[in-house]
């Protein structure tokens, strides 16, 4: 019987892939500019990505990105100079991204769909000394915000449509599927168009020689989390390649050997890691602007037949609901892995009854730990329904939020991850910092998982999202596991909340949304209760939701989440 001392253990290894181990430190000690150097060298005439039916190689966005280097040089940038990124998953998006880290200076994402006061929030905290942004933006947020950032010098403007063919460009503004806007000069600041960067002949092609070391920083990465404003997590080089390895040995890929595609947005940490992923194993990055355009999707998977998806689970059920996935030729298709939030395992198996069974990995992370620290087996059992187990390299132990005491196995604690993936810190917020990584260097990601006696961990709930009722503990993952179950549901959410008659004490409310295919005689609260007589035979009395809320849709995050902190808003 495996004790509370597990963390020290790391009994899981047993559980591991043939010929998966701990990786020597010395090989994270680089950055990244320097990790993927092999790859623009080895591979310079390769397809590197593709975009709305254009196409461009290794070689291309080398260069690209180191006429943006010298850009930014040529502008005053020095080492450690916050630039941000304001852009849906276009080529300019890794173009910048590459450019950024050349320089020697630091990315921030921000999400293109921020409003202007979460605009100003996250580059007056940054202290961003430079934007590369949509010109629809810059017209309607950034110049409004632009006297309120007096450290905001540079404005580096773009089109989604910029690289596409002219006849493209002039037929999706026109139709009003391409978004424009005007751009002004603004007194005081720089503001560049991109693509006169890309057409000039005033900045070198060649590789900026810029002094970096593996512990500086290579990303400021805004997360939300449940309370408070966001903060920005410190990713040093060292942090992302040591990430970057281990998937790689983990998933034992090889360079030049995959297609990837993800609809993950780039400026989310997920998505940031799989593009950084690709660019270092030379793979093909199959571009995607809007995720919920799952036609789009199955028309590039059929032509360029990928060999690996990244996705939130959400996604895959969009992807499940379209018929045209469902005929698709999946056999060159390797891995589905899914990340960010808990997959139904109903979902799980309807997926693998697809693409084939034993191509789903459940992962797990947080932007804090760049992102990776848990992962099914590629090759051995992989467990539906788990985050899998501690990639190498990692120490995880699982304490009681209350006490800080290590658990039991089987028991339900917070999981706490120390690995070379854990970032320097918050941005500007030593204060929590020191809330979330404790004295043994152990980040507390907030997220309570159930480990087994093999090591595979199950996310049970988050620390906020866990409902008392009556002093029992409720995980909210658990239950909607056990709901999705019925034919009715298609997404569900469920919160806490606040019990009038017993304070202190919460009610279950479940949020629904019905499956499109589901038939039912129009009477929602007939379908109310068989839903709550159904799960009374499944779950604890306590775990039944006392109030169901059927909605044409349930709120999502930017990245396909279920937004449960809006759920919980609309129901103080």
């Amino acid at each position: 019987m495996v004790t509370g001392t597990m963390s020290r253990d790391r009994f899981w290894t047993k559980s591991y892939d043939e010929g998966v181990k701990d990786i020597n430190p010395q090989e994270w000690e680089t950055t990244f500019v320097q990790a993927t150097r092999e790859t623009f060298e080895k591979f310079p005439n390769a397809l590197a990505l593709e975009y709305m039916g254009i196409e461009m190689t290794f070689g291309e966005l080398d260069r690209y990105s180191n006429q943006f280097a010298h850009m930014l040089i040529q502008q005053g940038f020095k080492t450690g100079d916050i630039i941000g990124i304001n852009l849906p998953n276009t080529p300019q998006f890794i173009i910048a991204l590459l450019g950024v880290l050349k320089a020697g200076c630091v990315v921030t994402g921000l999400s293109f769909l921020l409003s202007e006061d979460q605009l100003l929030y996250q580059l007056k905290d940054s202290g961003a000394k430079g934007i590369v942004t949509l010109d629809a933006i810059f017209e309607r947020r950034l110049v409004n915000i632009a006297p309120n950032l007096p450290e905001l010098k540079l404005y580096i403007t773009t089109n989604v449509g910029d690289f596409l063919p002219k006849i493209k460009q002039i037929l999706g503004k026109l139709l009003r599927k391409i978004p424009t806007g005007e751009v002004k000069p603004i007194s005081g600041k720089a503001v560049i168009d991109f693509m006169d960067v890309m057409n000039s002949q005033l900045y070198l092609t060649t590789l900026p020689d810029i002094m970096l070391s593996p512990i500086d920083l290579a990303f400021v990465l805004y997360t939300g989390g449940t309370t408070g404003p966001p903060r920005g997590a410190m990713l040093s080089h060292q942090n992302v390649v040591a990430n970057i390895l281990m998937i790689r040995y983990w998933l034992n890929w090889e360079p030049a050997s995959g297609i990837a595609l993800s609809g993950f947005p780039f400026f989310h940490i997920a998505g940031m890691f799989f593009c950084e992923n690709c660019i270092f194993l030379g793979w093909p990055q199959l571009l995607v602007v809007n995720p919920r355009d799952t036609d789009h999707i199955c028309k590039l998977m059929k032509k360029y037949q990928p060999t690996c998806l990244v996705n939130v689970p959400s996604l895959y059920q969009m992807l499940l609901k379209n018929p045209k996935f469902k005929q698709l030729d999946h056999s060159r298709l390797d891995t589905c892995i899914s990340s960010a939030s808990p997959f139904p395992v109903e979902s799980q198996k309807e997926l693998e009854s697809i693409v084939g069974e034993g191509k789903l990995l459940e992962v797990y992370g947080m932007t804090e730990t760049s992102p990776l620290t848990t992962m099914n087996p590629y090759r051995r059992v992989k467990k539906l329904g788990t985050i899998g187990l501690p990639l190498m390299n990692t120490d995880i132990k699982l304490v009681d939020p209350a006490t800080g005491n290590s658990v039991e196995i089987g028991e339900a604690g917070e999981i706490c991850v120390k690995g070379p993936q854990v970032m320097k810190g918050y941005w500007k917020n030593p204060e929590e910092t020191t809330k979330v990584i404790d004295e043994d260097g152990y980040i507390h990601t907030g997220d309570v998982a159930i480990m087994d006696e093999e090591g595979y961990l199950r996310i049970v709930d988050r620390t906020k999202d866990m409902i008392i009722v009556g002093g029992f503990k409720v995980f909210s993952s658990k239950l909607e596991d056990t709901l999705t179950q019925h034919p009715a549901i298609n997404m569900v959410a469920t919160i806490g909340v606040p019990h009038s008659e017993r304070p202190g004490s919460e009610l279950v409310k479940a949020f629904i949304s019905l499956a499109p295919d589901y038939v039912y005689d129009g009477n929602e609260e007939g379908l109310k209760e068989e839903i709550i007589d159904w799960v009374k035979e499944k779950v604890a009395p306590y775990e039944v939701p006392k109030i169901v809320e059927i909605r044409d849709e349930l709120p999502l995050t930017l990245v396909g989440k279920v937004d449960k902190k809006l759920l919980r808003n609309e129901n103080q």
